[in-house]
């Protein structure tokens, strides 16, 4: 998958300096610091030899006399008591990873006030509508993926985060739905965030958590999830943040935007639970919790359980009961071609009011509205009741794979559900016959790499607002719910949009769409 485009530099020598104009501060012996359009320009002939292109490792042609730092890579700058400017910045080391550098510059006492006002000038450059200082509650599992969660929080995202100023308060998980617990007690208003690094599973544990709370909508809508990547699939990652690598996801989140967020009641036997990114029944469900014993693999697991289980033609009779919104491929695209006109992405659309979404909480939301009795009520009952007589039920004797998505990346390079959208109030299905000869199946699933997935003949894809599951003739099975192993029973979905906040890049998912979706006819 794409990763953001980003540069950086080395750090500056310090020097005297007398500002020259608003956006511009000139020091001693040509060297200026310079707010461009879209960067801050650093011309100093000193530093800028650390910055030369470089061969295996190996600096080659003549050093440049100026160089460049993206506003989106500054994480913090100020005019410190010493009276010297600091300039804190990620700088991309490779491809794969940042790292904090920091510029230097004593200034005369003369120039500080008008430093302070370039400084201040930069900060809101650098952020634009996101939120600076983010107070974080960070739970870190040591267990996650193929381990070194504790070696990533530390040497790859904690200096990130300390660099813009955020305020941390860090636990490391001991057992498993240790985080339901944390986020079910949290004390609202002491964070802005909660930011699991692991892989998806802490994710879910903290949605449930805030999810079991009494005031569970307003938690769900007051602290938004972010999420450094530390495990096998890293969906929520690779959605929100545009990548699946640690330090990347970390700046993404320093500069990430509040985001509503639809999310998903599941129903099985008498429980409820939220899911925020998937279910799952046949080969992806197989090649998911059957691999666990792999986890050291990493998201190569996952191949290998596909390689496994693609010559069995295993089959999945069961019943299938959806209220279908959009059925037709064409209608989908046209779809999500409107959805990506949206032009304001901290709207919360909900069914029947949007309400903003805000720093503070849902302005134009009452109280009785965010502090009601836990979760919204279901619409269409539990798994219990009957199936709704407006939804569609059809039987399926050769299943081979139904996925229902709320995101578009399950995993680095697995973007299947492409019509997905963050807060459009629908879910994404999928689904195909498990009878296709090996090959064609292959074919079918490598797809997915290639964005010919939703477009394959195999493959049903539908946007619905509710369905229910029912396996058939089958005693034991898997069945994935945001990558989390329940019974092999009947389940039921309904979608609540916008009852979540998460912090994303952009207020969208950072996935292509269906391919020629931009052609769409609305």
């Amino acid at each position: 998958m794409a990763e953001p485009a980003s540069n950086g530099t080395a750090p500056a020598s310090a020097s005297k300096t007398q500002p020259a104009a608003s956006n511009v501060l000139v020091f001693p012996k040509g060297v200026s610091l310079a707010l461009a359009s879209d960067s801050l320009v650093v011309k100093d002939k000193t530093q800028a030899r650390f910055h030369r292109s470089k061969l295996c490792g190996i600096p080659v042609g003549n050093p440049p006399a100026e160089f460049s730092v993206p506003f989106y890579n500054v994480l913090w700058t100020e005019v410190t008591d010493n009276g010297s400017l600091t300039i804190d910045y990620a700088l991309a080391v490779s491809k794969k990873q940042f790292r904090v550098c920091t510029l230097t510059y004593p200034l005369a006492d003369s120039a500080a006030a008008e430093v302070v006002k370039w400084s201040n000038t930069l900060l809101m450059r650098a952020y634009g509508p996101a939120q600076r200082r983010k107070r974080a509650k960070v739970l870190v599992n040591p267990y996650s993926g193929p381990g070194g969660a504790d070696r990533i929080w530390e040497h790859e995202v904690k200096p990130l985060f300390e660099a813009a100023r955020m305020s941390l308060d860090v636990v490391r998980t001991k057992f498993s739905g240790e985080a339901v617990g944390i986020c079910e007690n949290l004390d609202l208003d002491s964070y802005d965030v909660v930011i699991p690094c692991s892989g998806d599973g802490l994710p879910y544990e903290c949605i449930n958590g805030l999810g079991k709370r009494p005031d569970a909508r307003k938690a769900l809508r007051q602290l938004a999830i972010a999420h450094i990547p530390c495990g096998s699939g890293n969906a929520m990652s690779c959605n929100l943040n545009g990548t699946h690598r640690p330090s990347i996801a970390a700046l993404a989140i320093i500069k990430g935007v509040r985001t509503p967020f639809d999310l998903m009641s599941v129903t099985q036997g008498n429980t409820r639970t939220l899911s925020f990114l998937s279910q799952s029944v046949g080969i992806i469900a197989e090649c998911d919790l059957g691999t666990e014993h792999l986890r050291w693999l990493g998201a190569a697991r996952f191949h290998v359980g596909l390689a496994q289980r693609v010559f069995s033609k295993k089959l999945y009779p069961c019943d299938i009961s959806m209220k279908v919104e959009i059925s037709e491929k064409p209608d989908v695209k046209a779809h999500y071609k409107r959805e990506q006109s949206e032009s304001v992405y901290t709207t919360r659309k909900e069914k029947d009011a949007e309400r903003e979404a805000s720093l503070a909480g849902e302005s134009t939301a009452t109280e009785a509205t965010l502090t009601g009795d836990g979760l919204p009520p279901l619409k269409f009952g539990t798994i219990n009741d009957k199936v709704p007589a407006d939804w569609e039920t059809a039987s399926y004797e050769k299943l081979g794979n139904f996925y229902c998505g709320n995101m578009a990346w399950m995993a680095p390079d697995a973007n299947f559900f492409t019509a997905a959208c963050p807060n459009d109030g629908l879910m994404d299905v999928v689904f195909n016959d498990g009878d296709i000869s090996p090959a064609k199946y292959i074919e079918l699933l490598t797809s997915v790499e290639t964005g010919h997935f939703f477009d394959n003949p195999h493959v049903t894809y539908r946007k619905v607002s509710a369905y229910r599951f029912t396996p058939r003739n089958q005693e034991d099975g898997y069945i994935s719910i945001d990558g989390e192993h329940v019974p092999f029973e009947p389940f039921q979905v309904e979608i609540h949009q916008g009852l979540g906040t998460v912090l994303s890049r952009n207020g969208k998912y950072e996935a292509k769409g269906p391919l020629g979706w931009e052609k769409a006819s609305v």
